[in-house]
């Protein structure tokens, strides 16, 4: 199965390219058309006086028809589009998923498995490094 690559940031919700321990993974997640007017894509609001995305927003907006739907609703009906190298067997492979986080290894992540070997292989949220505390 050969997945479209997305030609711009633009064309995605969500897109990731990192290493997974000794494999490779690059995932996307295409923004769909208006369910309404089926004529623009659907991304988050923007902001009046700047014009920037507003990142942290809870909803998805047609520009076309001002069509409003919860961000939650929106990414449960997308599927993310993976090209992965297995870090076990090292199988190449293309795959789909639903779009869905579920806790792996104790964290939030996007999770598929090998084609080839049936290897879990999670695809993580970023974290931020917990600043440590140390003495003066």
């Amino acid at each position: 199965m050969a997945l479209k690559r997305p030609e711009s940031m633009d064309e995605c919700v969500y897109f990731t390219r990192r290493s997974v321990d000794s494999g490779k993974v690059m995932a996307w997640v295409f923004r769909e058309k208006c369910p309404e007017c089926k004529k623009a894509l659907m991304g988050k609001p923007r902001d009046e006086k700047t014009g920037d995305v507003k990142i942290r927003a809870k909803e998805y907006v047609c520009p076309e028809c001002g069509y409003r739907v919860d961000k939650k609703e929106y990414e449960e009906g997308l599927l993310c589009n993976i090209a992965y190298t297995c870090p076990k067997c090292k199988h190449e492979g293309e795959t789909q998923v639903p779009f869905k986080r579920r806790t792996f290894k104790g964290v939030p992540a996007i999770v598929f498995e090998c084609e080839s070997c049936n290897e879990k292989i999670g695809i993580t949220k970023k974290m931020k490094e917990a600043k440590k505390k140390g003495k003066k």
